[in-house]
């Protein structure tokens, strides 16, 4: 039951039986040869392909995040934190004014989880209502399985080339990139970041066979799932 495939008649309708609904946040970021839409592309579609024999509602995922240390490479945006933390909590209200009460926050963006103490703020104002934040990519059985596949993935290598975030033409190097050292991310501005990490890889292969992206997705879909129908009492 995606929002965007609803009118408003059939979500009230819903809420009669029931008040969970899914949340995707992403970013507008670089993801090197893959579009700059990854997060959100993965983060509504992760929610999607698992809250559908649920039947519970998947909003559209927010397309901007926090990713300010990207600022060097033209086509991401970023918000403020104190800006992301406003929309968020006004969405969240949204939400919860016209009935919802449990809410899964589904996170296609490492950036955005440093806004995760912004959801129990809004739960502690907000009498019944439960707020879980899932970093999809990261929970342990997928990420569990991109190790077992190549233990060598990061930000914009193959982990995250999926149909539906590689560019309709477009080539990308046949090669594994060695890891950039992570430490030294910590301590420049955004130039400094994109002079050290090149075309925006952080490291790894930039493909890897459909077969075995299937294989994860499935892994990401069933843990997605299992926040959703999952015990919230």
């Amino acid at each position: 039951m995606k929002i965007s495939e609803s009118n408003w008649f059939e979500v009230e309708e819903y809420l009669k039986t029931d008040d969970r609904c899914v949340l995707p946040l992403g970013s507008t970021e670089q993801h090197a040869w893959l579009s700059l839409s990854v997060d959100s592309i993965l983060s509504e579609k992760v929610a999607a392909d698992a809250a559908e024999p649920l039947g519970v509602p998947v909003f559209p995922a927010v397309p901007y995040g926090l990713t300010p240390y990207f600022m060097a490479f033209p086509g991401t945006v970023s918000l403020k934190v104190s800006t992301y933390a406003a929309v968020l909590t006004d969405i969240l209200d949204s939400l919860y004014k016209t009935g919802f009460r449990r809410i899964l926050i589904v996170n296609g963006h490492g950036g955005n989880t440093h806004i995760l103490p912004v959801t129990m703020e809004w739960m502690e104002q907000n009498k019944g209502a439960r707020c879980r934040f899932h970093d999809w990519w990261r929970a342990p059985k997928t990420m569990g399985l991109v190790k077992e596949i190549d233990p060598v993935a990061s930000h914009a290598s193959w982990m995250e080339n999926f149909p539906c975030t590689r560019l309709e033409g477009r080539s990308m190097p046949d090669e594994q990139k060695p890891y950039v050292d992570f430490d030294r991310l910590r301590d420049r501005d955004a130039a400094g970041v994109r002079a050290l990490i090149g075309d925006g890889n952080y490291g790894g292969r930039y493909q890897r066979s459909d077969e075995e992206m299937e294989r994860i997705w499935a892994v990401a879909v069933e843990e997605t799932r299992a926040q959703i129908a999952g015990e919230w009492e």
